[in-house]
């Protein structure tokens, strides 16, 4: 109850002052890729896609190998171009890995963990800048937990995740006032990233994963964001996430 003859002022929820436009998403074939894809869609946003797999049904995508940086630009600049031009959002989901010990993973495996995680991720922000500069558009990465935490049998994923993590701190400062800019911090997911590795680094049977779908919906809510407002850095992850915090 309010004082007598004193009347508080109305607080109106801020309405989306963005629309997702068109979003262009690594990995958009599988796993977080694929989830968001659909999160995108259901928003009323358009997917474009790379991946080495063609994504669902009406998604215009590109192939490609991530781990060849001119291929990858090219295959966002025919994208952009088939979209006329315009392109609102990034979201670079596409990853793998190669568990095992520093002299037990060949050197070729090894490098190319860091070439599609890390480089790959640089040649498509790269790619699309110009036009997520004229369309003051949203970058969100994708790096790990154990981009901020490291586990042995890891090197390679650390090193990529890490420098995903530095990558997009200093995109961030780089690009501020023109693009925005979120780190994506993802825990344990039930995909299919663990499906052709040895048991020792699969999660055991009974580990608690978000669902993919979960994850992608932080990734649609942080593209939402109203011009100038910025979610620097998203972790989200299981409540039993064991590489977190």
């Amino acid at each position: 109850m309010t004082p007598a003859g004193e009347e508080f002022p109305t607080v109106n929820p801020s309405p989306l002052a963005r629309s997702l436009g068109t979003v262009l998403i690594t990995g958009g074939s599988s796993g977080l890729g694929a989830a968001t894809v659909a999160a995108v869609r259901a928003a009323g946003g358009t997917p474009l896609v790379l991946d080495r797999n063609a994504p669902a049904d009406g998604i215009d995508w590109e192939r490609t190998d991530l781990a060849d940086t001119a291929a990858t630009a090219a295959a966002v600049e025919r994208l952009v171009d088939r979209a006329g031009g315009t392109l609102d959002a990034v979201f670079t989901a596409a990853g793998v890995d190669a568990c095992g010990p520093l002299d037990g993973v060949a050197a070729e495996q090894w490098e190319n963990v860091v070439r599609v995680n890390l480089f790959g991720t640089a040649a498509v922000v790269r790619a699309a800048l110009p036009a997520l500069r004229a369309s003051h558009g949203t970058v969100v990465t994708c790096a790990s937990t154990l981009g901020l935490r490291a586990l042995p049998d890891a090197t390679a994923y650390c090193a990529s995740k890490f420098g995903v993590v530095g990558f997009t701190r200093a995109l961030a400062a780089e690009t501020a006032g023109e693009v925005g800019v979120t780190l994506l911090v993802p825990g344990g997911m039930d995909t299919a990233f663990f499906d052709d590795r040895t048991p020792q680094y699969r999660p055991p049977a009974d580990a608690k994963l978000n669902r993919p779908e979960d994850v992608a919906a932080t990734v649609v809510f942080a593209l939402s964001q109203p011009p100038g407002c910025q979610l620097r850095e998203l972790v989200v992850c299981p409540s039993t996430e064991p590489s977190w915090p």
